[in-house]
């Protein structure tokens, strides 16, 4: 593979890796493609290996993601119609807001419907709080798992150089 061709391969998946960020590419699916595009460039049993690792870490991640977010929340006992509305609002605010209208619906519509079901501001910040820290959580694991599949690609195109 060309220098030049490498060099794209690595901006989509840093693109894909500021997707995970950002929710606004699908960081994680464009990682896994721009390493399947690059096995499939060339033959050699290594490049079958790296994209077999990276299909594991990359699917093990978006289900280890959406596991930990829903025992977070089950922890701070927040019911999941709350989470429904929150879902709901963040992704109205997805496209009200770009970029961070996501993130600021999710919480918003949470809070909101925590307020109304308990009546009490207080409760409606801790289950607000609760679901905060399940999105991080499920975004540091999400990054964890997208900079393990980019180095692992990184090592397999320089061990192919």
């Amino acid at each position: 593979m060309e220098p030049a061709e490498l060099l794209l391969v690595g901006l989509v998946v840093a693109a894909g890796l500021v997707g995970v960020l950002v929710p606004v590419l699908p960081g994680l699916a464009l990682v896994w493609a721009a390493v399947l595009v690059w096995a499939l460039t060339e033959t050699g049993a290594l490049r079958w290996v790296v994209l077999a690792t990276v299909s594991v870490l990359c699917a093990g991640g978006l289900i280890v993601k959406y596991l930990v977010a829903e025992r977070r929340m089950r922890r701070s006992e927040i019911p999941r119609r709350s989470v429904a509305v929150g879902a709901v609002v963040g992704i109205i605010g997805f496209f009200v807001v770009p970029v961070v209208g996501l993130v600021l619906g999710l919480v918003g519509g949470v809070y909101a419907a925590e307020r109304v079901r308990t009546g009490r501001a207080g409760d409606a910040w801790n289950a607000t709080r609760g679901a905060m820290a399940a999105v991080g959580m499920a975004l540091l694991v999400e990054l964890s798992a997208g900079l393990l599949a980019a180095a692992t690609w990184l090592a397999g195109a320089l061990a192919l150089s």
